[in-house]
């Protein structure tokens, strides 16, 4: 059916019941649109908020997402009313993987949303659609608000990132952590691990037990990569390479395996303190067991040479 034809036989009501002045395809067409990046807002901030390196950060994001889904339902209502027909959403273009560029993204599009919404309400001639969209710009006007705020806290974070906020050092100095940071953590240490090893065969060898080691790290990664899909989180970009430097001796480089299984120990110990699901407890504490094994193998070779 051509919702456009249904719309010109339709008479539109409002949700008390009374008729309403019909409006132009026009408004219609709009509607689809703000409709459409509604739905995509909803599910770029799910995955920002996951990416989202404070408690803080991560709740208000939610709740603006909150926010998106209220403006959805109501837009998609008045779609409704407008043309008998419910709206078919589509996705936008895609949400940055990157937190800090997500940010951006974010604000750019609340700030452009703002004006859209603001048109949309001018040209209405409707008093309730004039309302509803009135309030969602200056709903979105805060939400830019808040996104610039975070933009220019990580700003700072991003120009002064360290290894110590990156894999089992940076879940070390959290204050606080959720299962999504813990399982981002854990992804960033087993980067650390996997770049670590390669530089030391790339520069030794093949050397047995960093080999063995660096092959069930793999396991790991595939492990954590299940909990990644099962709750679907996006991975982590891999920065590792900006934070491994390369042994001067084999000596160097047990010692640094040696460093590296006690982070990953304690890490494990702290995500395992608080309250999990059984699935990621289950996986957190076979990765604890096996980094203690991997523990015992590079103090065994640090004794040797």
């Amino acid at each position: 059916m051509n919702p456009y034809h249904y719309y010109r036989q339709f008479k539109p009501f409002n949700l008390n019941g009374n008729y309403r002045v019909p409006e132009t395809h026009f408004l219609v067409d709009d509607l689809q649109k703000a409709i459409n990046g509604e739905y995509s807002a909803i599910a770029c901030y799910k995955k920002l908020s996951a990416l989202a390196p404070t408690e803080e950060e991560r709740l208000r994001i939610l709740e603006i997402r909150k926010d998106e889904k209220r403006h959805f339902k109501a837009f998609s209502d008045i779609y409704m009313n407008l043309t008998g027909v419910e709206p078919r959403p589509q996705l936008q273009e895609g949400c940055p993987d990157r937190y800090y560029d997500g940010l951006r993204f974010a604000f750019k599009d609340e700030q452009e949303t703002v004006d859209f919404y603001h048109e949309i309400s001018n040209g209405a001639q409707d008093v309730y659609i004039k309302e509803t969209f009135l309030r969602a710009a200056a709903d979105e006007q805060n939400h830019a608000v808040w996104f610039l705020y975070y933009l220019t806290m990580n700003k700072g974070r991003r120009n002064t990132l360290r290894q110590a906020d990156y894999g089992a050092k940076g879940a070390l100095a959290a204050p606080s952590l959720t299962v999504p940071q813990m399982l981002i953590y854990a992804m960033q240490d087993e980067y650390l691990a996997q770049a670590r090893y390669d530089r030391i065969i790339q520069n030794f060898g093949n050397v047995p037990t960093f080999m063995r080691i660096k092959e069930a790290e793999l396991r790991h990664i595939y492990a954590l990569q299940t909990l990644f899909q099962q709750y679907g989180l996006p991975l982590p970009e891999d920065q590792s390479q900006s934070y491994v430097t390369t042994p001067e001796s084999i000596k160097s480089a047990y010692s640094a395996g040696v460093e590296g299984e006690v982070d990953n120990i304690s890490m494990y110990d702290t995500f395992l303190a608080y309250p999990l699901p059984q699935d990621v407890r289950v996986v957190f504490t076979q990765l604890r067991n096996a980094s203690q094994n991997h523990l015992a193998a590079f103090e065994r070779g640090l004794a040797r040479v």
